[in-house]
């Protein structure tokens, strides 16, 4: 069995993890802002606009950058902006001065730059940007966390019940296994025994289980061997968060990416091609896994619905929900409970 861990992918994981629950993201990174926001109205993620308007971070050193519309608790709404930075980068308060410039001034709302530094280093804290010249001084501070901080200290990330202390343990733990597979599974098991413990939602387990096994990523023998173990947990307990439709397309997503961007690689013929096919491949590929997934899974749960309603389908209204889009699966569950006959509902 393989004892090298494959490398470690942090940024598609940080970005479902923070698109999915923002306000536990802001809770737990930076709780002083998070309490001025007015989290009765849903915040906005505007990534699309951003990456519209030319911005690009460094690829070797950035995780996750992303720009989020929220409003305030005295009913105004500005822009923040996300940076999550993997490793040290001297012009990093530069570039989120500039972000944040740039921001305030496409939009026209004020806008804060909030920065999360994921990277190895305890003494490097970025937190300002400091200019002055010929008479005129530019003087920015921004909001800072460090990942680092509390490491070695567990007790006090496993004493909090916001999932983004799971997500920092499993961050911290991938970092410090330097890809050695046996403490990362064992690290792995770990922090997804605590997620199950933790967390009551399925949805937001199901959420933080493919961040956590996103970036925790182990050889194919050690996580075949870890979804018998999840499998085996689950059935003694009488449970399953984790099904295997879900687990299916969880790893069919991760594989197919991984093969489109080996294959992108190839194709450009370089290093810098096979690293920057995965992450285009990895991403897509799960993606696509997802949302198969997602609609096979509706498929299923509506088959059910129906055949208690109005009895065994039969062969044509199967494949009718089998070939349905997840948005027309969507509509035919709004209108069964109103439904008198199968035929009002698939027509």
């Amino acid at each position: 069995m393989p004892n090298t861990a494959p490398p470690a992918r942090y940024d598609l994981p940080w970005k479902t993890a923070v698109t999915q629950a923002f306000r536990a993201f802001m809770s737990f990174f930076f709780p002083e802002v998070c309490a001025q926001i007015d989290w009765s109205k849903r915040p906005r993620f505007r990534d699309k606009e951003f990456a519209n308007m030319g911005f690009s971070g460094t690829p070797d050193v950035l995780i996750a950058d992303m720009l989020v519309e929220v409003f305030l608790r005295d009913g105004e709404w500005m822009l923040i902006h996300v940076e999550i930075q993997a490793q040290r980068n001297a012009s990093l308060a530069r570039r989120i001065t500039a972000y944040n410039f740039r921001i305030s001034d496409e939009y026209r709302r004020p806008a804060i730059s909030v920065v999360l530094l994921a990277d190895d280093d305890p003494h490097w804290r970025p937190h300002a940007f400091h200019r002055q010249m010929l008479g005129m001084t530019v003087d920015v501070s921004f909001p800072m966390a460090k990942l680092l901080d509390g490491a070695g200290r567990e007790d006090i990330l496993l004493a909090s019940r916001n999932p983004f202390a799971l997500v920092k343990l499993a961050h911290l733990c991938t970092q410090q296994a330097h890809h050695d597979a046996d403490k990362l599974y064992a690290d792995k098991w770990d922090v997804t025994i605590l997620l199950y413990e933790r967390v009551r939602s399925k949805r937001r387990i199901l959420v933080f289980f493919k961040v956590i096994n996103w970036m925790m990523a182990l050889p194919e023998p050690y996580q075949e061997r870890y979804w018998r173990a999840i499998r085996l947990w689950e059935k003694e307990r009488n449970m399953e968060w984790i099904s295997p439709l879900e687990q299916s397309f969880i790893d069919k997503g991760w594989r197919k990416g991984l093969r489109a961007g080996l294959k992108t690689g190839r194709q450009e013929g370089l290093e810098e091609g096979v690293k920057k096919g995965l992450e285009q491949g990895l991403e897509q590929g799960l993606e696509q896994g997802l949302e198969q997934g997602r609609t096979e899974g509706a498929a299923a749960v509506l088959e059910r619905l129906l055949t208690k309603r109005f009895g065994p389908l039969s062969k044509t209204a199967r494949n009718k929900l089998a070939k349905a889009s997840l948005q027309q699966l969507a509509a035919w569950s709004d209108a069964l409970p109103e439904a008198q006959s199968l035929k009002q509902v698939l027509g």
